[in-house]
């Protein structure tokens, strides 16, 4: 459910490491509309693409759908893919960076999907 005073914005793309770039442009500009800075942005950017390649480990096959839920002084990004099984383990280096660049995320498999969730806030000031 979409908070009061949000606003969401969906996106679907192929799993393939090349079409994480729509992702990352998404990215930057649903940030940019709730005024974060170039450098939160980047670190925005970054989270999505680490987390969305972890999800879909690349395969082509499949479909990345991103939920971006924009608020007052933050944004939800919401991933989902199919789990097909196989090895879904990211590696510490994707952790320790996703954990650097933003707020809060979380990684699963649930109901026969992979998804993450991460949370960018605007600092204040």
């Amino acid at each position: 459910m979409t908070p009061v005073n949000a606003t969401q914005i969906q996106l679907a793309i192929p799993g393939s490491p090349e079409f994480l770039r729509l992702a990352r442009l998404a990215a930057a500009d649903a940030g940019s509309r709730i005024g974060m800075t170039f450098e939160d942005l980047e670190d925005l950017r970054i989270a999505v693409d680490e987390l969305g390649f972890t999800i879909t480990g690349g395969r082509p096959d499949c479909t990345l759908n991103l939920v971006f839920t924009l608020r007052d002084q933050a944004i939800e990004v919401e991933g989902t893919c199919v789990d097909e099984g196989g090895p879904f383990a990211p590696s510490e280096l994707a952790r320790t960076i996703v954990a650097a660049v933003v707020d809060e995320y979380q990684l699963e498999v649930a109901d026969g999907q992979r998804r993450f969730r991460l949370l960018k806030r605007v600092p204040e000031g």
